[in-house]
C-alpha cells in the first residue's frame, strides 16, 4: 500500500447492534459497520458526490418525479444520498430514520453531512416509525446491516405501507439485494405485493434499484426521466443515462 493508500481509523463506536467504524483512505470516508462491511463511501471534498452506481441508481429513482417538494429516507447510513437529494431537487421537507444514533452524529462530524434546515432526523425502527412518518413524494428504503438487508426489505406490510405513505405521483425507491439470477430478492413477493407494476435497475455492486409508483395508473415517462438527467449532468459531474439505459419492467 502506498503512502497515499494508508487507511486511517477516524471513529469507532460500540452499540447494542455492533460496531461502527468511519475510516479515511486519501480522499475518501467510509462508514463501516461490522466486520469491515463498507456502508457508505463519502468524497470529502464534495460529501453530495454519488461515488456507487447503486447511489446513483436511487437518485434516477427520485428524477422520476418532476418536483418533488417532500422525502422520506429509512435508513440515513453517511447521508451521501439524502445531501444530493437536498442539493439537486427542489425539496423543501426531508425526514429522515435511522436506527443507530451514533449513525447521524458520525455523520455530520466525520462524514459531511449538512445540518440543513430542511432536514429532520429520528433514530429509531422505521418499521415501528414508519407510520407516524409524514407522506412523501419520495421514500427510499436502504435498510442495511453488517449481514445483509433488514427485515423490512421482505416485509409485506412494512412495504406495502411504504407504498401507502406517498403522495399522490409520488414514487418509492428501495435498495434490494440481487440473487444469483439477477433477480431481487424477494421476487415473488414483490410481484403480488405491487401487481407487477415496478421498474428495476441492476447495478454493478449486485444490487437491484426498485422504482414502484404511488398507484397502478402512474407510469415512468423515460423520455422525461433522460431529459431532467441530462439537465442535471453538468451539476452532478457524471452522467445518468448510462443507468437509465438498463431499467427494465419487473422480472
Amino acid at each position: 500500500m502506498t503512502e497515499e493508500r494508508v487507511e486511517r481509523l477516524l471513529a469507532e463506536v460500540h452499540d447494542e447492534f455492533g460496531m461502527i467504524r468511519v475510516l479515511e483512505v486519501a480522499d475518501y470516508r467510509f462508514l463501516e459497520f461490522g466486520d469491515a462491511i463498507e456502508q457508505s463511501c463519502v468524497f470529502t471534498a464534495d460529501p453530495s458526490w454519488l461515488e456507487y452506481d447503486y447511489t446513483r441508481a436511487m437518485l434516477i429513482g427520485a428524477l422520476c418525479h418532476e418536483a418533488p417538494e417532500s422525502a422520506l429516507f429509512l435508513g440515513l447510513g453517511a447521508g451521501t444520498l439524502t445531501q444530493a437529494c437536498l442539493k439537486f431537487l427542489p425539496l423543501e421537507d426531508v425526514e429522515a430514520i435511522e436506527l443507530r444514533p451514533d449513525v447521524p452524529r458520525l455523520a455530520i462530524e466525520y462524514l459531511g453531512l449538512d445540518d440543513d434546515p430542511r432536514l429532520y432526523i429520528r433514530v429509531g425502527d422505521a418499521l415501528e416509525l414508519l407510520d407516524s412518518a409524514e407522506s412523501a413524494d419520495l421514500i427510499f428504503v436502504d435498510l442495511y446491516t453488517d449481514v445483509g438487508p433488514g427485515v423490512g426489505h421482505l416485509a409485506w406490510g412494512f412495504l406495502e405501507n411504504c407504498q401507502k405513505r406517498l403522495n399522490p405521483g409520488g414514487w418509492l425507491v428501495i435498495n434490494q439485494w440481487a440473487t444469483d439470477d439477477g433477480k431481487p430478492l424477494g421476487a415473488a413477493l414483490l410481484r403480488g405485493l405491487y401487481h407487477r407494476h415496478y421498474w428495476e435497475l441492476p447495478v454493478k455492486e449486485g444490487n437491484v434499484i426498485l422504482i414502484v409508483p404511488a398507484d397502478l395508473d402512474q407510469e415512468l415517462d423515460r423520455a422525461a426521466l433522460i431529459e431532467r438527467a441530462e439537465i442535471l449532468a453538468p451539476r452532478l459531474g457524471y452522467s445518468l443515462l448510462p443507468l437509465i439505459k438498463a431499467i427494465r419492467p419487473a422480472t
